[in-house]
């Protein structure tokens, strides 16, 4: 006789089910409901100490392409977008998917996980996607105060960057005023 599962426990063996993903035009993918954001995945972020070498590195020997590139003199920090060759066309026109390679000028030692920044995901409204995370239960670490930007962590502690579609939308309350919590 079969053993009957506690619902929302996974099976003997398996972790991690309770809320699986489904992949796309599978039977079980579950169409997005009316309510829902949509999100587009944008760009995972890295610090690196090497600028160069890690351009050799990325580009001269796994072949990945520089989409663009900012110098910010007053931050002190160099940030490259680069895309994979298969991706590059894409990348120039949605800027997505891209891999951040972030140069910050003044040393510093990048230890336990700190040269891994953010994963980062495009949002069409970032009031209406960090109002349903805050209804969900998850902390907004940085409220989108400009209309723009918002920052919140995954369970594991991964930082997760949500940026507003098509530019920043007007500020407003409860945004606007919202202090950050914990670092992001």
């Amino acid at each position: 006789m079969a053993r009957r599962r506690t619902p929302g426990r996974p099976a003997p063996g398996r972790r991690g089910t309770k809320a699986p993903c489904r992949p796309q035009g599978s039977i079980a993918h579950r169409p997005r409901q009316d309510d829902e954001d949509p999100m587009e995945y944008l760009h995972t972020m890295v610090r690196v100490t090497d600028l160069d070498a890690s351009l050799d590195f990325y580009c001269n020997k796994l072949g990945m392409t520089e989409i663009r590139r900012r110098d910010s003199e007053n931050g002190r920090f160099t940030l490259v977008f680069l895309a994979a060759d298969e991706d590059a066309d894409t990348a120039r026109t949605t800027q997505a998917p891209l891999l951040e390679l972030t140069h910050n000028w003044d040393p510093e030692p990048y230890t336990g996980g700190r040269n891994f920044g953010h994963l980062a995901f495009r949002v069409d409204d970032i009031y209406a996607t960090c109002q349903k995370l805050m209804d969900g239960g998850v902390t907004i670490n940085r409220p989108p105060r400009d209309g723009y930007m918002a920052f919140v962590r995954s369970p594991d502690g991964i930082s997760i960057e949500l940026l507003q579609k098509d530019g920043a939308q007007e500020p407003r309350e409860p945004w606007a005023s919202m202090a950050n919590t914990g670092s992001w």
